[in-house]
């Protein structure tokens, strides 16, 4: 295998699975990783919540399965965006600190279709 097809099935495989498991919490329980300032603006309940962001999680790894490019720079973006606001809740810095490293592997392999 390839290191493209390497990242392209990483990075497409394990949003699903994090998105699926935002229905289960068989992981982890991801309403954790909310900031109380977060929940406490949200018109619903912080497990409606990661639902949603289940299923944009799951659509972002089909989008890297089916149209690399695109899906790579998505979960790029996502996850940068996660680790901000874990950042800014002052609370996992650990969990930050790995998602900007993945998003720094999706980034390469937005990088490598790219060149």
């Amino acid at each position: 295998m390839n290191v493209k097809d390497l990242l392209k099935y990483t990075y497409g495989f394990v949003p699903i699975v994090a998105g699926l498991d935002k229905f289960t919490n068989i992981l982890t329980d991801w309403s954790q990783y909310l900031g109380l300032g977060l929940q406490n603006i949200l018109p619903f309940d912080a497990s409606t919540f990661m639902m949603i962001v289940g299923i944009i999680e799951i659509i972002a790894g089909i989008l890297v399965l089916v149209k690399t490019k695109i899906g790579a720079i998505i979960v790029t973006a996502w996850l940068v965006l996660i680790a901000l606001t874990l950042i800014f809740s002052g609370h996992y810095f650990d969990v930050a600190v790995r998602d900007l490293v993945m998003a720094i592997g999706a980034f390469a392999l937005y990088k490598i279709l790219k060149d």
